[in-house]
């Protein structure tokens, strides 16, 4: 026969773990999920409905890259105007903070990325509304995933948008 005996020590111990789990059970169930990424930008609805039909996956080759455009209505000369390696630096400055808030309102983030190596593809726009400029269209691929992407005139006092083009 095994004779047991509980102090109140034990009994005290484990009822504050019991509680403990409770509460933290109690919170992951009542506390909603927050709205907003990390950083507090707001995602603009409509963007995050483009981003969930599109695939920013498995685009290894040119003409992956020509689809991934045309899936949001751009049509681009097939070669692209330039093929660069760029580094994602370890600290955001101003310009870059600017330009990462585009990408957050597609639902990208680039500080994910830092001090990252990847390939920036540039293609020159043909069918840009209500503009007679030079428009381009800049991807950035990082293991064959758009990871950020823009719109842009080449105008000294053009503009910059995400691949929407809003």
């Amino acid at each position: 026969m095994f004779i047991y005996a509980v102090r109140a020590n034990t009994i005290k111990f484990f009822s504050l773990i019991g509680l403990a789990v409770l509460t933290i059970a109690a919170l992951i169930v009542f506390i909603p999920k927050a709205q907003q990424p990390a950083g507090g930008t707001e995602v603009a609805p409509a963007d995050v409905e483009v981003r969930e039909s599109i695939s920013f996956e498995k685009v290894k080759t040119n003409a992956d890259r020509i689809a991934f455009l045309q899936s949001f209505g751009w049509e681009v000369d097939p070669e692209p105007v330039e093929e660069a390696k760029v580094t994602i630096p370890a600290e955001f400055d101003r310009v870059f903070e600017s330009y990462n808030a585009i990408q957050k309102q597609q639902g990208l983030d680039l500080s994910k990325y830092k001090n990252r190596d990847m390939t920036r593809y540039t293609y020159k726009v043909l069918n840009y509304p209500n503009y007679d400029g030079t428009v381009y269209a800049n991807i950035l691929v990082y293991r064959n995933r758009v990871v950020a992407g823009d719109i842009c005139s080449a105008d000294v006092n053009g503009f910059i948008k995400g691949l929407s083009g809003k």
